[in-house]
């Protein structure tokens, strides 16, 4: 079995630029890479894989989780969690799209108090 290899820190910089701004969601060491949670809930989990690419999961909508998983590559439904779906992250990243995809994983996940006080993407 391959290994998996770490998340680099230049990576991890670039999503807590997104994920730092959200109200009260704390980042926390997985069981492999990196998770942010609002209280128990993951907004996000990136890791490497055994095939040595990364891969952030976040939370989605369920027409979106439909439409994440017919669009394929790069992006990907997990076989875990009904409204859980993942994006390969690699030079092609649209840094812009994620960080809308990242904040919409967190007002799924928030309570509406903490949702409302976030300013959304235009």
């Amino acid at each position: 079995m391959a290994e998996r290899p770490e998340v680099p820190a230049a990576l991890l910089r670039r999503i807590r630029t997104v994920i730092d701004r959200f109200p009260e969601c704390i980042e926390q060491d997985a069981w492999i890479g990196v998770c942010w949670r609002i209280r128990q809930q993951t907004v996000a989990h990136v890791f490497g894989g055994e095939d040595q690419l990364f891969r952030i999961t976040f939370r989605a909508e369920p027409d979106e989780v439909a439409a994440f998983e017919h669009l394929g590559p790069p992006y990907f439904k997990t076989d875990w969690g009904s409204n859980v779906v993942g994006l390969v992250l690699d030079r092609e990243t649209d840094w812009r799209e994620l960080r809308e995809l990242l904040t919409d994983s967190y007002c799924i996940q928030a309570p509406m108090k903490l949702a409302g006080r976030l300013r959304r993407p235009s």
